[in-house]
């Protein structure tokens, strides 16, 4: 077991004839307890400073973990997030592929029915003015025959025996 300031103080010589000076190793020892008392001081001073600084560095390492895991779970959620927009982009694009094709596919629908129905009316167009080509040619074939005249001259008797009877 170490010494103690005490028992450095308290010890007693024994003595011999030819001994040193009482008086200087008394002094001496004073000394000596005084030395060691400041130094078992400071060696407790610096225990304590020690147990704090590593109640810190604990601290500080706890917290150095949990920043690490922080870390580590904000990467994995990054990944994870990037992962989701990049299945939610393609997912977009295939729908958006999707619907181009079916308008895509309506509009060419759409398109060979107007081409169908702008060929229809053409043909209707054409037997329309044939039929009408036809119906002026009759018309005009009925006013250039000669049958007016007959109509006219055959009213015209008619008209004078009637006259010619009342007279």
């Amino acid at each position: 077991m170490p010494l103690s300031p005490l028992d450095i103080h308290n010890k007693e010589f024994t003595r011999s004839f030819r001994g040193y000076d009482e008086d200087e190793v008394n002094d001496f020892l004073d000394q000596v307890v005084k030395d060691y008392e400041l130094t078992i001081r400071e060696k407790r001073e610096l225990k304590e400073k020690v147990k704090e600084l590593n109640e810190k560095v604990g601290h500080f390492t706890t917290i150095e973990n949990t920043l690490n895991k922080s870390i580590v779970i904000a990467q994995e959620t990054a990944e994870e997030v990037k992962g989701n927009a990049r299945k939610e982009a393609k997912l977009i694009i295939k729908e958006a592929e999707k619907n181009a094709d079916r308008i895509i596919n309506e509009a060419l629908s759409e398109s060979r029915r107007i081409s169908m129905d702008v060929e229809e009316l053409k043909k209707q167009a054409k037997v329309f003015r044939t039929r009408l080509k036809m119906l002026i040619e009759a018309q005009l074939d009925m006013v250039g025959t000669n049958d007016w005249e007959e109509l006219f001259d055959a009213e015209l008797e008619k008209n004078q025996e009637y006259a010619e009877k009342v007279e």
